[in-house]
């Protein structure tokens, strides 16, 4: 039986990753998106960001915040795929490895001068700005964003219903568990996950299989999708 491949990311994210996955699989992609997540976006204060900030993101969902224009200025990014959205911004985005660990290492190894901002969710998996005041590196944080629940469609509901097997990637811990919470225990899971912390949200009998990208990256989730289709 064929698998679809069910995608809950937040938009525009989960379009732009149906497109790649369509242009990889092809015909073998059945793909329906239905987001789990919606994003709220919270205009910051006038003047509560300077053009003189060194920025701190951990995903491209913060970078409406910019509104008063990014020319130049510097960006630390948690990789590779929000480091080109902060580029196409207009920043100068510097890639931090992959992971918000693998950031914050970057951060305290080049401790960057002048003040640190980081531009955050409501929700998130690690506390930098924290981490990084304990570290000796005054940081200021701002939430630009919320993610909000957002119930799955219809269309979602009724293929998670059948008979089909559903490979779902899972991009964070949150959108796991709030997806999984959404899905009937009958569903026939194959799980892809962005990292072991993801694939730890996901009891052992909730998925016939589980993935693990070997990098958290979207490129990397490609190609773990593609392994399980």
């Amino acid at each position: 039986m064929a698998n679809t491949i069910l995608i809950t990311r937040p938009e525009p994210s989960a379009s732009g990753f149906a497109v790649k996955l369509h242009d990889r699989l092809g015909a073998r992609a059945k793909i329906l998106v239905s987001p789990i997540l919606q994003i709220d976006h919270i205009p910051p204060a006038p003047g509560r960001i300077s053009a003189s900030d060194v920025l701190i993101l951990t995903s491209a969902h913060a970078l409406p915040a910019l509104a008063h224009g990014a020319a130049g200025q510097t960006c630390y990014c948690v990789g590779p795929g929000t480091a080109a959205a902060a580029q196409r911004a207009g920043l100068r985005a510097i890639d931090g490895g992959g992971t918000a660990e693998h950031l914050l290492k970057r951060l305290i190894a080049d401790r960057p001068g002048g003040k640190l901002l980081y531009l955050r969710g409501e929700h998130v998996a690690a506390d930098l700005a924290k981490s990084l005041s304990q570290a000796g590196i005054e940081t200021d944080e701002l939430v630009v964003y919320r993610q909000l629940a957002a119930p799955l469609s219809e269309a979602a509901q009724t293929l998670l219903a059948g008979d089909t097997p559903v490979i779902a990637p899972l991009f964070s811990a949150r959108s796991a568990r709030l997806f999984l919470d959404a899905a009937p225990a009958t569903a026939r899971l194959k799980i892809a996950a962005i990292s072991p912390a993801v694939a730890e949200t996901v009891p052992p009998h909730r998925a016939r299989q589980i993935a693990i990208a070997a990098a958290p990256t979207a490129d990397a989730m490609l190609d773990t999708v593609e392994d399980l289709a």
